[in-house]
């Protein structure tokens, strides 16, 4: 009889628990608070976090030199056509001309920014955002990050 009585206080309570949000008035945003991609914006930003990985395999010697350059022109290739896609839906919602130059332009600055922090090690190993090089967390997703630097302020923070 006890252990019945046990099991109904238990079952109770799990319910009180799940049904309690709905009682407490609190409501979720149907919103999303985060920037959404839109389909290019993700291509430019999945092609780029590609090309950081064949940086990053061909600096550990994972890939051979000859892959290493297919896939980097191939990625390339695949990144500076989403930014320009990507540029291409600014200008139309901003009705201004296409600026050609400006979108190698960018690619070329992304993906200098990509290898800079790949060398200082403040690529975020979570989201592959690039870090300032004095950074302890990465400024997108807040991920403590792993790099010379890091540790070396760290520790002269006293950590």
């Amino acid at each position: 009889m006890m252990i019945l009585l046990g099991a109904v206080l238990v079952a109770a309570a799990v319910v009180l628990y799940v049904v309690q949000p709905v009682f407490s008035g609190e409501r979720a945003s149907l919103a999303s608070l985060d920037e959404e991609f839109t389909e290019a914006e993700a291509r430019r930003h999945l092609s780029l976090v590609a090309l950081r990985d064949v940086e990053y395999d061909f600096a550990t010697g994972k890939v051979d030199e000859r892959d290493y350059r297919r896939l980097r022109d191939e990625l390339g290739r695949e990144a500076l056509d989403a930014l320009r896609e990507v540029q291409r839906s600014r200008d139309q919602a901003e009705d201004a001309p296409p600026a050609k130059d400006a979108v190698a332009d960018d690619l070329e600055r992304e993906i200098a920014a990509y290898r800079a922090a790949l060398r200082s090690g403040t690529l975020c190993d979570r989201c592959g955002s690039a870090n300032v090089a004095e950074a302890l967390f990465c400024a997108t997703c807040g991920r403590q990050l792993e790099s010379e630097r890091g540790e070396e302020a760290a520790a002269a923070r006293g950590r």
